[in-house]
């Protein structure tokens, strides 16, 4: 927005300028086209695609799909990164374990006789639904479905009310959900604080994901009632920890990326399955059901805890907001429609392949195979490409500025511009548009920092206004030369080619031999384009034999002078400490 601007401010100024200096208003246009075609980074905007562009494809074939360009600079920024326990730090999959029975049995005919026999019979028949979640799933592998048990009512599991239960013809309604949910409705005194509950909590801090089984005397049709119960067992199901689950976090961690483990389960089960993967925050764990509702207190227990337990879909899409008001980039995975709206308002909304629809079509990533562990790779994929777009922007935008202030200097000095329209091809190529493709797809292990513009304008300016005054002292030594204004122009070429590939020397740190290699053939390219007498006349150039020493020192003494004055302003940022802002 700000150069476009300035092209309004400057090409008209330029225009006239050159219109004095030519008096031929062909020459003229030609000098102003020239000076404004070097103020647009032409081609910032294609790479900056193509390198979000190489990056998808990248990421598909590690089995995430892109469906946002714009996610891959999103995935650099992230630092707080809400994940699910079952499918993310376990394999999804949970297996049915053992029953307990409550010390006191429950006075119905349908299990009087033999305990277990009938809570195995309750069992097979609430897994033989029609539309089974996976904890009827994993029933359904145990035990087998009674013959005559005909369903008059139901009410399906939600992340909500923790809770499903099924009326049965002659066989009454039975509940099956989360233990200090279901509970608290026990018929007569509530026993929270009971045998049964105190036992939920001991099996919990196993990490075993506990649900109890319980009878009521009501009967279902449908709502979020629960009506009074009678417990029967305890149910106790097992979930394989996920064996790339301690890899991956532990990248998070060294990486400066918080996790924040945010689960429908028991508290105490998701804070068992967080420690055995060693996520630190482990043992902080809370119940969501004390979460405030205030968003800034919301935000303060965020900060302080990183596991969540029995948080249902409205608090995920509350503690995704409270995090981003603190300023955290955040990522939220689930597969789940109940995950939908949270993926939704996050920074990335991750979704598993294997999840519900609504939840793929809000994401901003898909993981096709439903493994986490790709998430290391897609957050260092991001990373790359952010640190390489830096790069990229910086080499663009000196050459932005460097034509500005040329453009305003030869208006006041009422000069010709020193450049033709199609020496800063040649110019753009070999120095910005090549380099600028290769180090935008190469390698770059560089941590995200905050303050992307703030670290290319500092660079770009300083660098910008020392090119434009080495390459206008350049043209005007030339032209005090006396020498051809072919020859003068070719003079300010040559130096802005030996200023420009310096300038690559420094934005490419660390140098490697490819990178050195990459330097030689741009200059060597250079070279052969005023030597070879057919490039030579298609790029306007000639060979400066009187100003070819001066130019080449003006160059080299220019370069230097941006070498050091990058140096002391790192020396004086590390000083200061200013290395974000």
């Amino acid at each position: 927005a700000y150069i476009s601007w300035a092209l309004v401010v400057v090409g008209p100024i330029l225009f006239w300028s050159e219109l004095r200096s030519n008096s031929n208003w062909r020459t003229a246009i030609t000098g102003a086209t020239a000076g404004l075609v070097g103020m647009v980074p032409e081609g910032l905007v294609l790479l900056t695609t193509l390198a979000f562009l190489v990056a998808s494809l990248t990421l598909a074939r590690q089995q995430v799909l892109v469906q946002e360009l714009p996610a891959v600079e999103g995935l650099a920024r992230v630092d707080v990164v809400c994940l699910d326990k079952t499918g993310t730090l376990t394999e999804g999959d949970i297996e049915f374990t053992a029953f307990e029975p409550v010390r006191d049995p429950v006075p119905d005919g349908d299990i009087d006789g033999d305990i277990e026999g009938g809570i195995e019979a309750v069992l097979g028949a609430l897994a033989d639904d029609p539309n089974p979640n996976g904890t009827l799933v994993a029933l359904a592998r145990s035990f087998k479905a009674p013959d005559g048990w005909s369903r008059t009512g139901s009410v399906a599991f939600s992340g909500a009310r923790k809770w499903s239960g099924v009326t049965f013809a002659d066989h009454g309604t039975w509940v099956l959900g989360a233990p200090e949910i279901v509970l608290a409705r026990t018929v007569g005194e509530p026993r929270v604080g009971g045998e049964p509950r105190v036992r939920a909590d001991e099996l919990a801090t196993t990490g075993q994901r506990v649900l109890v089984l319980a009878r009521s005397a009501g009967v279902l049709h449908g709502g979020d009632q629960l009506p009074e119960v009678t417990p029967v067992a305890l149910l106790m199901f097992d979930e394989r920890v996920r064996p790339d689950a301690a890899e991956t976090l532990r990248y998070f961690g060294e990486q400066g990326v918080a996790l924040k483990v945010i689960s429908g389960d028991n508290p105490r089960t998701v804070a068992a399955v967080a420690a055995r993967v060693g996520l630190p925050g482990a043992a902080r764990s809370f119940d969501a059901r004390e979460l405030p509702d205030d968003p800034e207190q919301l935000a303060d227990v965020l900060e302080s805890h990183d596991v969540f337990g029995r948080v249902t879909p409205q608090q995920k899409r509350a503690m995704v907001r409270a995090l981003q008001s603190r300023g955290h980039v955040v990522a939220m995975t689930g597969d789940g429609v109940n995950d939908a709206l949270a993926l939704k308002d996050a920074d990335i909304g991750v979704a598993m392949g294997s999840g519900a629809a609504a939840t793929r079509a809000v994401a901003q990533l898909v993981l096709i195979d439903d493994q986490f562990a790709h998430l290391p790779r897609v957050v260092a994929e991001g990373r790359r490409v952010i640190a390489n777009i830096e790069r990229v922007a910086s080499l663009f935008v000196v050459k932005n500025i460097y034509s500005l202030v040329l453009s305003l200097a030869v208006a006041i000095a009422r000069v010709p511009f020193p450049f033709l329209p199609r020496h800063l091809t040649i110019i753009s190529s070999l120095t910005i548009g090549i380099p600028a493709f290769v180090l935008a797809l190469t390698p770059n292990t560089t941590r995200y920092r905050p303050g992307f513009l703030s670290r290319v304008l500092r660079f770009s300016v300083p660098a910008g206004v020392l090119t434009a005054a080495g390459v206008f002292l350049s043209y005007r030594v030339a032209r005090t030369l006396q020498v051809p204004s072919d020859q003068a122009r070719t003079a300010a070429c040559i130096t802005t080619v030996v200023i420009g590939l310096w300038i690559v020397v420094l934005l490419a740190n660390p140098m490697a031999g490819w990178k050195i290699g990459l330097v030689a053939a741009m200059a060597g390219l250079f070279v052969l384009a005023i030597v070879i007498p057919p490039a030579r006349t298609f790029f306007a150039l000639a060979v400066p034999i009187k100003a070819l020493g001066e130019s080449l020192a003006i160059g080299a003494a220019t370069a230097a002078a941006i070498g050091a004055s990058r140096r002391l302003a790192l020396t004086w940022r590390a000083r200061t400490g200013t290395t974000t802002s």
